[in-house]
Order: structure tokens, then C-alpha cells, then sequence
């Protein structure tokens, strides 16, 4: 160890440090989350890099600060645009996480070969140039002589990094993954907290100082979350996850936090040979022709972040083999699922106490909006009594414990959005009703402040 350098332990979840290990840290609560770092006496070239800026920072008077409108650069990807709430604005710091192989790397080179008109470095600690050309081949269906736009750079070094940036000058920069990159100002290996932190830093002064938007790639722990120091969803400007299942063809792009834009936004995508595809219209993909006269499903009108979209629940209810009933959910919450079989056979009167249920909701997604609760127990009915629900029929609610069916939000998008789709008959909560205006809608709009007055509407 060099003369003046210290020995710290650092939380791997909030950054908090201490010069002595501790079980619990005393900031987040958490355990068994401080790690060894070393911490040598260089703390006046942390930061140091060919863009710093040395000139001093000067206080405004709220009333002198020019306001103007963020410039933002189209991606051209309408979905990318939405959630980043317009557009990439100049000089911010854009991270996406997500699973591996579920498509980040995928979602940002084909966004880069799309963008023609904005110099792009994107720089890989990951994988070799010939690699990302093979991949640029398949999303480009093999047209890449006419990409002069697009430069790549496979280098872990953020000192050598910086040297390309600023020999090349490019204005929108992507790095590939942030865990893999490292610093000479940090001693640890790369991937670990202190790196991470710290390279993450750097590149935050750069975009500030250059005006340059960049866009970091990074893991995610086996908790979901993304890997490194919490720290680092701070200092980044915006957060999106990449969510989806492997099985599935659809993916999810999620804003978590979005200084420039609306979190309540959603990008779907469907993963393709080619690459992913934007889907305008999930609704179309969600719900299946092939049901008809089919019992145990039922549709129901949600929304995902600002989008409404219709969704199919399927249910099957079968008498239990074994002496205990099995309680089985794809797609949405296993407990939520045992309290509405608890509203069935306390309210209702049906006993499915001694039956296996099993639900499933269609598509791979996962949906968390408490509205398809009606969807969800008028499946269950139908497969119990062996009943198909007509297929005109879609519905909404959320179901409370005495059995009463609340009202929910946005209910004139749900309602629009089963009319677009052709659904001749919705099913909303009385509660929502009296500020409908149903002469502005073709569709027959039905109200239910009851499960027993929903199920009579569907089953007579």
C-alpha cells in the first residue's frame, strides 16, 4: 500500500463509508453490505479529466436565469421518444438496465444505426468490434456500407476514452456497459463500487461541460436492481429498465426517474429476428382470436404507465387432486389472487375452497393495476361454472373486501380504448359512471357497484 493511502468499507447498496466494518449499515438499514476499498491520497485528480472545466461557479438570482426549452435530438424510435418525454436532451445522463440478454445492447445499436444525422461513439467493454458489426449486419438486414455516422471504440479505459472523444467529437456517446469500465484514480478492479462511482462521475461532468447527452448501459443485480451504488441512479438524469421475459417476445422499456419527462410513460417492443419492432397497438398482441365459446377468460381494460390497453386473463379451476389446493399466478400478484378467491366465497357464496386455481395472464406481461380484478375473478367464475363469456364483453373494477367494486382512474382512456377495439359492452364501476357522458360513446357502457350485479351482466 502507498505512502498516504487508507483503507475504507463501503456500502454496497447506499455508498456510505466508514473506516471500520460494521454488520449493518447505519444509513440504509441494510446487512452485510460493506466492502473493502482502498483509498489513496489523489483526491484533487478524481475528477480531473480533458473536459474539466477550471474556471469558477458563480451565483444567479433565480429571476436572471435564462429560461429556455431543453433541446432535445429525435432518436427515431417513437417509443424511445416517448419515454425519454420528447426526445435525448443535450448534455444528460441516460442509464438502462435490465436483465442479461433481454436486449439493451440490441435496443441502443439499433437506435444509434437509426439516428443518420448525429455523430455516435459507442464504445464497448463487452464485446469485440467484429461482434457489433455481426449484430449492426442482422438489425440493418446487412446495409451498413452507407453507416458513416456510427463509430466504434472496444476500450475499458476511461482515461483512453476520453482521448478518442476528443479526438472524434461526437455528439451522442454510449458506453457499454458502465460496470466494465475503470479509472486509473481508482486502484479497485472494475465493477466494483468505488469504480463504478467514479467513472460515473467523470462521465457526468463531461456531459454537463460538453453539452453532450450520454448514454450508460448497466447491469442489474439478481434482486432486479441496478448493480453498483445506489448513488449512481442519482446522479443520472434519467432511469429506464429494460423488463420482459426471455420466453416471451414482447419487452417493456420502463422510465424509473426522468428529470425531463413523465415516469407514468411506457415503450413496448417486440423482439424480432431482426431486432425489436416498436408496438403501437399492444392491445392487438395481448388478446388472442382463438377463445371464442372458450370458458375461463375474460378481458380487461388497463393501463400501463399513460397507456391504455386491453388485456386477456385466463383461469382454469379444477377440483384439487391432492388435499391441498394448489394456488398458482402468472403475471400478477399471488396474494392479491388469494384475497379475491376470499371475496368469492365470503361475498359470493362460491366455494372454491377444495379446487385448485390457476391464472394466468396472457402475453408474458406482468400487470400491477388493481382495475383487472374484475377481469380476474369473472375468468375464475367462468371456468368454475364451465361458462364462456362472450367476447363482446370487456371490463374494469377494483374489488374491495366487502365485495363492492370501487371506482377507477382514467376511465374515459379505458373506455376509448375498448371502443377503438371493437368491444360492443364494457363493464365499469358505478362510482365512475355518473361522470361518463355514455351518448359521446358508441359502445354500451354497463355499471356494477356489486361483483353480484357484474356477474349478472355477464352471465344473466
Amino acid at each position: 500500500m502507498a505512502k498516504g493511502d487508507k483503507i475504507a468499507f463501503v456500502c454496497s447498496e447506499c455508498g456510505y463509508d466508514t473506516p471500520k466494518w460494521s454488520g449493518k449499515c447505519p444509513s440504509c438499514g441494510r446487512w452485510n453490505t460493506f466492502v473493502e476499498q482502498k483509498i489513496h491520497d489523489k483526491s484533487t485528480e478524481k475528477h480531473k479529466t480533458a473536459f474539466s472545466n477550471q474556471t469558477k461557479a458563480k451565483s444567479n438570482l433565480l429571476s436572471e436565469i435564462e429560461s429556455i426549452e431543453e433541446i432535445r435530438y429525435n432518436m427515431h424510435d417513437s417509443e424511445l421518444n416517448r419515454v425519454l418525454g420528447g426526445g435525448l436532451v443535450k448534455g444528460s445522463l441516460i442509464l438502462l438496465g435490465g436483465e442479461p440478454g433481454i436486449g439493451k445492447s440490441t435496443l441502443i445499436l439499433q437506435t444509434a444505426l437509426q439516428v443518420k444525422d448525429k455523430r455516435i461513439l459507442y464504445i464497448s467493454g463487452e464485446e469485440s468490434a467484429r461482434q457489433i458489426k455481426l449484430r449492426a449486419e442482422r438489425l440493418s438486414a446487412g446495409n451498413i456500407s452507407d453507416i458513416d455516422h456510427l463509430q466504434i471504440l472496444c476500450e475499458t479505459s476511461l482515461e483512453n476514452i476520453y482521448a478518442q472523444i476528443k479526438e472524434s467529437d461526437p455528439e451522442i456517446v454510449v458506453v457499454d456497459s458502465i460496470q466494465t469500465i475503470s479509472t486509473e484514480s481508482a486502484e479497485s478492479s472494475p465493477g466494483s463500487i468505488t469504480q463504478v462511482r467514479e467513472c460515473a462521475a467523470s462521465l457526468l461532468k463531461y456531459a454537463k461541460e460538453s453539452n453532450t447527452p450520454v448514454i450508460l448501459i448497466g447491469h442489474i443485480t439478481k434482486e432486479g436492481s441496478i448493480a453498483g451504488p445506489k448513488i449512481l441512479e442519482h446522479i443520472v438524469d434519467t432511469v429506464l429498465q429494460f423488463e420482459g421475459d426471455q420466453h416471451y417476445m414482447y419487452r417493456i422499456l420502463r422510465p424509473i426517474k426522468n428529470r425531463f419527462g413523465s415516469t407514468a410513460e411506457l415503450g413496448i417492443y417486440e423482439m424480432q429476428q431482426s431486432g425489436l419492432r416498436e408496438v403501437s397497438n399492444p392491445s392487438e398482441f395481448l388478446l388472442s382470436d382463438n377463445h371464442s365459446g372458450m370458458s375461463g377468460v375474460s378481458i380487461a381494460s388497463t393501463i400501463e404507465g399513460a397507456r391504455p390497453f386491453m388485456i386477456e386473463a385466463q383461469a382454469l379451476v379444477s377440483t384439487a387432486v391432492y388435499g391441498t389446493p394448489q394456488r398458482s399466478a402468472t403475471g400478477f400478484d399471488i396474494r392479491r389472487l388469494n384475497m379475491l378467491l376470499a371475496v368469492l366465497e365470503k361475498r359470493v357464496g362460491f366455494k372454491l375452497g377444495q379446487k385448485d386455481v390457476f391464472l394466468n395472464i396472457a402475453g408474458g406481461v406482468r400487470v400491477n393495476d388493481p382495475a383487472i380484478d374484475l377481469a380476474v375473478i369473472s375468468a375464475i367464475l367462468s371456468s368454475s361454472l364451465d361458462v364462456a363469456i362472450d367476447r363482446t364483453f370487456c371490463m374494469t373494477g377494483e374489488i374491495g373486501l366487502s365485495g363492492e367494486i370501487r371506482p377507477v382512474s382514467r376511465i374515459e382512456q379505458r373506455i376509448s380504448e375498448a371502443e377503438r377495439l371493437g368491444f360492443k359492452h364494457i363493464i365499469i364501476p358505478q362510482n365512475n359512471a355518473s361522470g361518463v357522458k355514455k351518448e359521446d360513446y358508441k359502445i354500451e357502457i354497463l355499471s356494477a357497484r356489486k361483483v353480484e350485479e357484474a356477474f349478472r351482466h355477464l352471465f344473466g
